[in-house]
């Protein structure tokens, strides 16, 4: 594995601040059921990292503290740890909107048959990785077979009711290109996922969200094995737009590791790069802190680098997808 973070230190990205924090992202670990090519996590089956019974309590407490409107679960696959439902039970009863990031396929894991059930009882929103609408492409991303899991998963939840009109189910899909280039459009290719999935299997959904592929992990170490690393980010930096600075997802999320520390989102995670409200301090904040100062991070200023620039490029992206709903198409 190549790793890609001295790459990307120095940079010209413009600097950020935060605003009031709004969403809590926590990554509840590094096990997953699939590895994925496009993986900025370099997930996978054998990774044994886990957030603890310890730092989903601190979780808990601090939504109860008010404040923060949405808990975004990722991982790996975040339904495969322990705690994952308690955490989702509590955060809905104190009001949260909770996001599950779900690889769709986790459905059919064992121990997870009522998984489905669970979230449609929580009024949990799924935002589920379908990276195509044809199978090569998919299977070619995620594995052998994942496209048909998919598919299946997709139609048993529209059984449920997620993607339905007025059920208050959401159901996002989410699309990541399979090479070195930057997605399309996303009002069009929204268009023809849901022409095409519809057509062939049924399937409904609300929202498809393109996100851009970070040269990190398992992603950037591909790039720089094909020698493709250093004409990535010159499309990404050729492809900057000053007026999505305003809708990147770290000016209002914060992304808690397994270890319950903090970082400015889950790419800067990814890397090892921690926040921290004391510019040139290695030290680290913990939930603990921002459980004792909720609104310390207001107005502190963001660690960014090079890697930066794939949430800025073309259309824009973040873990809701497009931040411009008119893009300018870029190619590699």
């Amino acid at each position: 594995m190549h790793a890609t973070v001295h790459l990307l230190r120095n940079s010209d990205f413009p600097p950020l601040r935060r605003r009031a924090l709004r969403t809590l992202q926590v990554n509840l670990g590094y096990r997953c059921n699939q590895t994925c090519q496009h993986c900025h996590v370099n997930a996978g089956p054998h990774r044994t990292e886990a957030l603890d019974a310890d730092n989903a309590a601190l979780v808990i407490q601090l939504l109860r503290k008010g404040g923060i409107s949405t808990l975004d679960l990722t991982g790996g696959a975040p339904e495969l740890n322990p705690h994952f439902r308690d955490i989702v039970m509590q955060a809905r009863a104190a009001g949260m909107r909770v996001i599950d990031r779900c690889n769709l396929s986790i459905l059919f894991e064992a121990g997870q048959q009522d998984l489905a059930g669970f979230l449609a009882e929580q009024r949990v929103d799924v935002t589920a990785s379908l990276p195509c609408y044809t199978e090569d492409n998919v299977d070619a991303q995620r594995g052998n077979g994942v496209f048909q899991k998919s598919i299946q998963a997709l139609q048993w939840l529209n059984r449920l009711g997620y993607g339905a009109p007025g059920s208050g189910l959401a159901l996002d899909l989410v699309y990541n290109p399979l090479g070195a280039h930057l997605p399309p459009a996303q009002d069009a290719l929204e268009s023809d996922y849901k022409r095409l999935l519809g057509e062939r299997f049924g399937i409904v959904f609300n929202r498809l969200l393109t996100i851009a592929n970070m040269p990190i992990q398992r992603f950037g170490s591909m790039l720089v094995s094909k020698g493709q690393f250093d004409a990535y980010m010159t499309l990404l930096r050729a492809s900057h737009r000053d007026d999505n600075l305003d809708g990147v997802m770290c000016r209002d999320t914060v992304s808690v590791d397994w270890q319950g520390y903090l970082h400015d989102c889950d790419f800067n995670q990814m890397l090892g790069l921690p926040l921290s409200i004391k510019p040139q301090s290695d030290a680290r904040m913990h939930l603990r802190d921002l459980l004792a100062a909720p609104d310390a991070l207001t107005d502190q200023p963001i660690t960014v680098a090079a890697h930066c620039y794939g949430c800025t490029a073309g259309q824009g992206s973040s873990c809701g997808g497009a931040l411009r709903s008119s893009p300018q198409s870029v190619a590699a």
